[in-house]
């Protein structure tokens, strides 16, 4: 399984609405349920009218397209870097699944998922 570094700085955000979010933008996940706007943008694109915000994220993503009858592929990554005291934040989407830990383990994450068989890529 091949991991793809992802080499830019995050935050996760409460918004009041989405009409300041940069669309077109290379990474912008939105999330709304019946209580809450959330997104997870690059940090220089938090939007104005973000109630919340909180900076220091990094990513990575399982590479290619996932079929959705692969079972585990998420729990086995959060496994491994729980086990090795690191949380982490994750975003699936149709095609695979992101992980985004702190800033301050993101090496470390990629690391220990190198010594547990990932093919890491930069």
């Amino acid at each position: 399984m091949e991991i793809k570094k992802i080499d830019y700085n995050f935050s996760v955000c409460k918004v009041v609405d989405y009409s300041l979010v940069n669309l077109h933008s290379q990474f912008c996940f939105i999330e709304k349920t019946d209580n809450e706007n959330s997104l997870v943008c690059l940090t220089s694109d938090v939007p104005i009218n973000a109630t919340q915000s909180e900076d220091g994220w990094k990513a990575f993503r399982v590479q290619g397209s996932l079929d959705f009858s692969l079972i585990g592929i998420l729990s086995k990554i959060c496994n491994i870097l729980a086990n090795n005291n690191i949380s982490i934040f994750a975003i699936s989407t149709y095609n695979t699944d992101y992980v985004f830990v702190k800033e301050n383990n993101f090496q470390k994450s990629l690391n220990i998922l190198g010594e547990n068989g990932y093919n890491v890529i930069e």
